[in-house]
């Protein structure tokens, strides 16, 4: 967690460790490069303090250039609601409240504002009182003497010092005071408003100070013309009998320094304007009108006058003020914070900068081997990557040098023969004779971390393997694919997992492709076949069906491989429930009615009779329901399954829940999944391989079907 302050022009300041970056107020640029700070750091979420006359721009315009930027949930607290904004003012703050996740004030007044002035549904706003020091009921005169005040009565006024403020009203009010109660001390404790001393210098203060000498009460007048640290302002509240804040305007939402006074259970004076209205109701404090000295004299007199009186409002203040206390404060942030993500998840969107620049493509994206190529060394191709950089530290996976062999067989060109000897010499590596079974993760200094990997990494290799042999003509190829299949075929009969019957299923298929008469696998995929159909059978249901009581990852290689088995077998009840299942699981994949393509995220994935993760969306899920309706297609020729593969497609593309592209034709890469406030930047292995496979899937249907697709989609867009 860091901060992010915002600098006025020509000061600086000496910031604590947790400030990371710094905001120049009127560099337009200092806000997009903070944009991208947070973005690329990965940040959970960002809450804005917004309050008019910090940003640059008009209204504090600028701040919106980093807001249309972020790629993550924002939460704002509105220090300030107008209820008669000029136009930019309007504008600034409707713009806020509609890329912000949340919006967060600290009065119910200013709730009531958002939604009368501004249009804004009291659901997106949370209302949570500024937070105050967790302050124990003490006596003012322990304090006193840390101003030489002892035995005398304190009234302070304390915040950054501005015309606004009114303090000439009780320096005019001290004359009547101090006709009853001479021993009487006014602190004015706090620095000039920045922005007031750019302008002005010392102007307003000195005009205090002067007023003061010509009312005869200088000596009673004490002025701390600093900041003052967390410690010390608690000695300066602790020292006071009575508070005053004598705003001169009403349209002040909130203040600060009225709530940590209430916090400290001081007897209370203010002006009427907003937030006191609303703290200092019930007799918490007593409000007197407008610059109006002789009422400010009167309240104090009667205070200074009735101490059981002055002691009763304190207390009221103080027991009102321990629902807001910082710790409790925080709670409450933090409970608005959750409710952001979690809205967020419900409904996510992308960013203003991206859905502008989104321009959604209807048609297939141009082979791109750059990335693949990059994420490919002497040893195989790496799993992981920091952006699209080969991430070196993760090594290597038997699962990514499998997929990755398929696609190098598929791309079928001379260019790329190297890579399908480097993928297939991977997995020979990999494969341990002692227990039949390959082994999946190589570290980067080549070795293994485990003897057996998993059962679906096996069942990966095979399809790997057999694709070589059912799609390459080179001799080479062949007869090391051949073999080492021969070497591994045997351990998927023992397998329990039904994605390693699948992928053995797909590789064995491609095999038989090549040898159709090879009995023996043809019996393998026969077995594992039934085993599909025989769980099928068994956990489907009228409202679920599905092979299993949870849906995962890869799902729908399920349906692919028992619909290829029973389509190449002749069994008419296989190819049912696999286009079945498959029809089950494409309606649970879409955004309501519409043709949005939603898999399975795998922050929960979906268990039967449980709710239906819908993040993190990864790649794979769109290659895998891609080629099983592809298939589908082709063995029952009905044509919603072409549009159900390119609505797949069209969600590497940008057609998916945050209308952002996956896949970046720039590098060729694929990132690594859809959050719900931003995709993963990350462009893996799996990912890039995924949309490859995808790709070169879509791009396997004859030319006129293709084409008939592309214009169709074209006109619909």
């Amino acid at each position: 967690m860091f901060a992010i302050p915002v600098n006025d022009p020509e000061s600086s300041y000496e910031y604590p460790e947790a400030v990371r970056l710094e905001l120049e107020q009127e560099e337009c640029s200092s806000y997009q490069r903070a944009a991208d700070f947070l973005n690329f750091n990965g940040n959970d979420l960002v809450c804005l303090q917004h309050e008019y006359g910090i940003f640059g721009g008009p209204a504090g315009k600028h701040i919106l250039t980093l807001l249309r930027r972020l790629k993550m949930p924002l939460v704002t607290t509105l220090h300030t609601v107008l209820r008669e904004p000029d136009w930019d003012q309007r504008a600034v703050l409707e713009e806020i409240a509609q890329l912000s996740d949340r919006l967060i004030v600290m009065s119910e007044h200013a709730a009531d504002l958002l939604q009368e002035v501004y249009g804004i549904p009291r659901g997106k706003v949370d209302v949570i009182p500024h937070g105050v020091p967790d302050l124990p009921f003490m006596d003012p005169n322990y304090f006193k003497d840390q101003f030489g005040t002892e035995g005398k009565s304190v009234v302070l006024t304390f915040g950054l010092l501005s015309p606004n403020k009114g303090v000439e009203n009780v320096i005019n009010a001290l004359p009547a005071i101090l006709a009853i109660h001479p021993d009487l001390v006014y602190i004015i404790s706090g620095a000039t408003h920045p922005h007031i001393k750019r302008r002005e210098g010392e102007r307003y203060r000195d005009s205090l100070r002067a007023l003061a000498e010509e009312l005869g009460v200088g000596p009673n007048v004490i002025f701390n013309n600093r900041f003052v640290s967390t410690e010390e302002l608690v000695e300066h509240v602790g020292a006071a009998d009575i508070y005053i804040t004598p705003y001169r305007q009403e349209a002040q939402v909130v203040s600060g320094t009225l709530a940590i006074a209430i916090g400290a259970g001081k007897a209370i004076i203010s002006t009427p304007y907003w937030h006191a209205k609303e703290l200092l109701a019930d007799g918490r404090g007593i409000i007197v009108p407008f610059d109006d000295p002789a009422a400010i004299a009167a309240a104090a007199t009667a205070l200074l006058d009735n101490d059981a009186d002055r002691h009763a409002m304190r207390k009221r203040a103080y027991l009102y003020a321990r629902a807001t206390t910082w710790p409790e404060t925080a709670r409450a942030y933090m409970a608005s914070f959750q409710r952001a993500r979690a809205e967020r998840m419900l409904r996510p969107r992308a960013t203003r900068e991206d859905a502008a620049t989104l321009e959604e493509s209807a048609t297939l994206a141009r082979l791109n081997t750059h990335h693949l190529l990059s994420m490919t060394d002497d040893t195989g191709i790496l799993q992981h990557a920091i952006f699209s950089l080969p991430n070196c530290l993760e090594g290597y996976t038997t699962d990514d040098n499998a997929r990755a062999l398929i696609v190098a067989v598929l791309l079928n060109g001379s260019s790329h023969a190297g890579l399908s000897r480097r993928y297939l010499t991977f997995l020979w590596h990999a494969f341990n004779d002692k227990t039949g079974r390959f082994r999946n993760f190589l570290s980067y200094d080549r070795k293994w971390l485990e003897p057996s990997g998993s059962e679906d990494s096996h069942g990966r290799a095979m399809w790997a393997l057999g694709t070589v042999l059912g799609n390459t003509k080179d001799a080479g190829l062949r007869g090391a694919a051949g073999r080492l299949f021969e070497k591994a075929f045997p351990a998927a009969s023992t397998f329990s997992s039904p994605r390693a019957w699948a992928f053995s299923i797909l590789g064995m298929q491609a095999y038989l492709d090549w040898f159709p008469g090879d009995r023996v696998v043809q019996g393998a995929r026969n077995l594992l076949a039934n085993r599909l159909l025989d769980i099928y059978m068994r956990a489907s249901s009228p409202g679920w069906k599905w092979f299993e009581t949870s849906l995962s990852y890869s799902n729908a290689r399920l349906s692919q491989a028992l619909l290829l088995a029973g389509h190449q077998s002749k069994n008419q009840r296989m190819v049912e429930m696999g286009c079945e299942s498959l029809r089950w699981l494409v309606a649970e994949q879409h955004r309501g009615d519409s043709d949005i393509f939603v898999p399975i995220g795998s922050m929960g994935f979906f268990a039967e009779g449980g709710e239906k993760a819908r993040f993190d969306q990864q790649p794979v899920e769109a290659c895998a329901t891609i080629a099983a309706c592809l298939l589908a297609y082709r063995v029952t020729a009905e044509r919603h399954w072409l549009d159900e593969a390119w609505s797949a497609f069209r969600w590497f593309l940008g057609a998916n829940d945050l209308g952002i592209p996956l896949y970046d034709p720039a590098t060729g890469g694929c990132r690594d999944g859809l959050h719900p406030d931003r995709v993963n930047e990350n462009q893996g292995a799996e990912s890039t391989l995924s949309f490859l496979m995808a790709l070169l899937d879509m791009q396997s249907l004859e030319a006129p079907t293709v084409d008939t697709m592309v214009h169709e989609m074209s006109v619909s867009s």
